[in-house]
């Protein structure tokens, strides 16, 4: 059975309260984690319009299994516990890759 690239898709609203902190800890802390953790970061979206939300991150691993893996550990729910300071409606999907957009 061949082993398919995983994608963890990830999306939340950024609390108009913290932006500022917010972006901090996004470029210093949890970005820079989630490539420490193993993910290879494929997007990153932002809505300007429309009911969806806010932002869009969707990173890649060698295998679905990995990812489950990553997001079982205590580094993973360290991280989003922080990312979750700064953010409401956190969502996270995981998927097999399939190389283009996915929401």
């Amino acid at each position: 059975m061949e082993i398919e690239p995983g994608k963890l898709i990830l999306t939340w609203d950024v609390s108009p309260k913290n932006e500022q902190k917010y972006f901090e800890f996004l470029v210093r802390e949890f970005l820079p984690g989630m490539q420490k953790l193993g993910f290879q970061l494929t997007d990153a979206w932002v809505t300007v319009y429309g009911e969806r939300p806010q932002i869009l991150i969707g990173a890649v691993m060698a295998s679905v299994d990995e990812i489950r893996e990553t997001l079982d550990s205590s580094e993973w729910f360290s991280l989003v516990d922080k990312l979750n300071d700064y953010v409401v409606n956190y969502k996270q999907k995981l998927a097999i890759a399939n190389g283009g957009f996915q929401f």
